[in-house]
C-alpha cells in the first residue's frame, strides 16, 4: 500500500469518528475540514468533499446538502467501522481501545 493509500484510510476514520462523536451523528464539511486539520491532515476543500462522496458510495454515510454545502450522517456501517466492529477496506480500523 503506498503513502497516499494510507493518507486516505486515515482521513476516512477521522471523518466517520467525528461524526460518530456528535450527538446528530453528522457534521457539514466546513467543520470536517476543521477536524481534519486538528489531525494533522491539512487538506482542500475538494479532498473533503472527495472523502464524503467515497463514504456515501460505500453506504457509511448518508449525504443532504444545504445550497452546495455536503453535510454527510453516518449509517450504521459507519458506526461500526468507526467502532473497529467491522472492517471496511478503505478505512484505517481504529486502535483497540479507541472505539
Amino acid at each position: 500500500m503506498n503513502f497516499s493509500a494510507l493518507l486516505d484510510e486515515d482521513q476516512r476514520l477521522v471523518i466517520l469518528r467525528a461524526l460518530a462523536a456528535d450527538n446528530g451523528f453528522e457534521h457539514n464539511e466546513s467543520i470536517l475540514h476543521s477536524i481534519l486539520a486538528e489531525f494533522g491532515h491539512k487538506v482542500g476543500r475538494d479532498k473533503v468533499r472527495t472523502l464524503i462522496s467515497w463514504l456515501k458510495d460505500q453506504g457509511l454515510v448518508t449525504v443532504r446538502t444545504a445550497g452546495s454545502t455536503m453535510i454527510p450522517r453516518i449509517t450504521q456501517a459507519g458506526l461500526d467501522a468507526a467502532n473497529g466492529a467491522t472492517n471496511i477496506p478503505g478505512v484505517k480500523r481504529p486502535s483497540p481501545g479507541m472505539g
